[in-house]
């Protein structure tokens, strides 16, 4: 009488639950969420200046990768040149909160039509970061111009002006609106959205891959694992395996989004195009070790942060419902 019942324990210990949008006090949701998005910014923002660096130098004309990137920057710019333009990145928190939401609010939906966990994925994963593009593409374009200052200002069209009283570099949100100013000068409104289809086309593929990789890699290493291994471990084992994945595939378009948005392109394809000519194919992996450097401890810390986040959100009558 008792072997059906233990198989049973076993078989949902095994299944990782999802925690759906429902299920969630979406008070706690948002209050919890600002602060883990603000963390990992913080955490990962280096990564992300290198790669930035990385992808729009002319061959290794600045930098020989990513840890000489490194400590050349530290060296001749010290940890503040690591997070230049980090402010203004900082309201990229309103697209984090949008891209949570339309996630979470596009698997409710599709979950009406499909109950397969890929296509939900899939589905909002792509929608999410359509929103989230939106919000954010503006907001990249003035942090990215930023971060090419100091040792990669003449790969930028925009230039810092010193302070004409001091003559030393105006603080922080001087640079901001000094950069915003030359932008709209030199390409008005649009501007500001440029490299925007780039984009796009990078981060919906990028979004719509890494979701049905996180959720399979989930459930691949359920499997192998003992039926007592906490889900958090396996879930935080099974986003930077996803990440690769989906940094790996949206790599090449993502170096042509960074020299669209820094250089002041308007044509992808010819973006492509030079790129292809001037480097071959491996130009097209430019950056992409200090992405997957960067996006491993994101996922880590997106992960465990988001999956916790939603377990402290859970809705009261649920707490007791769900095993970990």
């Amino acid at each position: 009488m008792s072997g059906p019942p233990k198989t049973d324990r076993m078989q949902q210990k095994r299944n990782i639950q999802i925690i759906e949008w429902e299920d969630l006090d979406k008070r706690k949701f948002y209050s919890f969420g600002v602060f883990m998005t603000m963390t990992i910014r913080a955490t990962v923002y280096p990564a992300t200046l290198i790669r930035t660096r990385l992808q729009v130098q002319r061959g290794k004309s600045l930098y020989s990768g990513t840890f000489d990137a490194f400590f050349k920057i530290l060296r001749t710019e010290g940890v503040r040149g690591l997070y230049r333009g980090f402010m203004v990145n900082t309201f990229t928190l309103i697209s984090g909160q949008a891209y949570i939401t339309t996630y979470e609010l596009v698997r409710k939906y599709v979950s009406q039509y499909s109950n397969d966990n890929t296509v939900k994925s899939l589905v909002a994963g792509g929608s999410a970061s359509l929103v989230a593009q939106s919000i954010t593409v503006p907001i990249d374009v003035v942090s990215q111009q930023l971060m090419m200052q100091g040792q990669g200002q003449h790969l930028t069209r925009f230039r810092l002006t010193s302070n004409p009283e001091t003559g030393k570099p105006k603080k922080v949100f001087g640079q901001t609106r000094n950069i915003m100013a030359q932008i709209f000068a030199a390409d008005g409104l649009p501007g500001f959205y440029r490299g925007y289809v780039a984009s796009l086309l990078t981060y919906i593929p990028n979004s719509a891959v890494w979701w049905p990789f996180y959720h399979f890699y989930a459930e691949q290493l359920s499997k192998l694992a003992p039926s007592d291994c906490p889900h958090l471990i396996l879930q935080a084992m099974a986003g930077p395996l996803a990440a690769a994945t989906a940094s790996t595939v949206t790599n090449p378009m993502d170096v042509v989004r960074a020299r669209v948005q820094v250089e002041g392109r308007t044509s992808v394809v010819e973006t492509f195009k030079q790129l292809i000519h001037e480097e071959g194919f491996w130009g097209l992996t430019k950056g992409l070790s200090a992405r997957i450097i960067s996006s491993t401890p994101t996922a880590i810390v997106m992960v465990v942060g988001y999956e916790t986040l939603k377990k402290l959100s859970l809705r009261p009558e649920l707490v007791d419902s769900r095993h970990w």
